[in-house]
């Protein structure tokens, strides 16, 4: 190879890699891109997979759950299958509105009956700790005053859990939606300050 030929091509290639250098410093080099139709189907299905997870998961208004079961809700009437509570543990629920939730319990008393009451009574609501279950009585978290299940739904006022109504029919235990809406001036923590 003569050396005019040599030199050619080394300038050559000098210039290709400078060319290759200037483009990598200012991000002008070209790069290899997926076609466009990959990237509108990528962008599909990550919109279909996200609009559906948040159309299955999204919390309703009105939802009632326990944190491990659901309650068959209708507009009307909260249903619950009896067998549910055969355990004597009392189960917290929540009706949940667009501006406040109302909370509320439901235990079968150690004399087999099945009862229910918000989570508040008249005296300790406006501290908004409720009631847990302690074997067979109630104790409000607030004061600390026990109350036996069998009490539960029968005593009214002062310290007691406030009763909540409900019917068995057959096997379920109905609750109407409006006797739970009648709890609200034990969660409606607006004008509290």
């Amino acid at each position: 190879m003569s050396k005019e030929k040599q030199e050619l091509k080394a300038t050559e290639s000098y210039k290709k890699k400078s060319a290759v250098k200037k483009a990598t410093v200012l991000g002008i080099e070209k790069k290899k891109r997926p076609p466009l139709f990959a990237i509108v189907a990528i962008c599909v299905l990550v919109a279909s997979v996200t609009t559906y997870w948040f159309m299955t998961n999204q919390k309703k208004p009105g939802a009632v759950v326990d944190g491990t079961y659901s309650t068959n809700l209708t507009a009307n009437q909260v249903v619950y299958p009896v067998s549910h509570f055969d355990d004597g543990n009392a189960r917290h629920y929540e009706y949940k509105t667009k501006a406040f939730t109302i909370k509320y319990f439901i235990i079968k008393s150690s004399d087999g009956v099945i009862r229910a009451a918000f989570d508040a009574c008249d005296v300790c609501w406006p501290a908004g700790k409720g009631y847990f279950q302690q074997d067979d009585v109630m104790v409000c978290r607030n004061c600390g005053r026990k109350f036996a299940s069998v009490l539960v739904n029968e005593v009214k006022g002062g310290c007691n859990p406030a009763p909540l109504n409900r019917t068995l029919k057959g096997d379920q235990l109905i609750i109407q939606v409006k006797d739970i809406l009648e709890g609200k001036r034990y969660f409606n923590f607006a004008g509290k300050v």
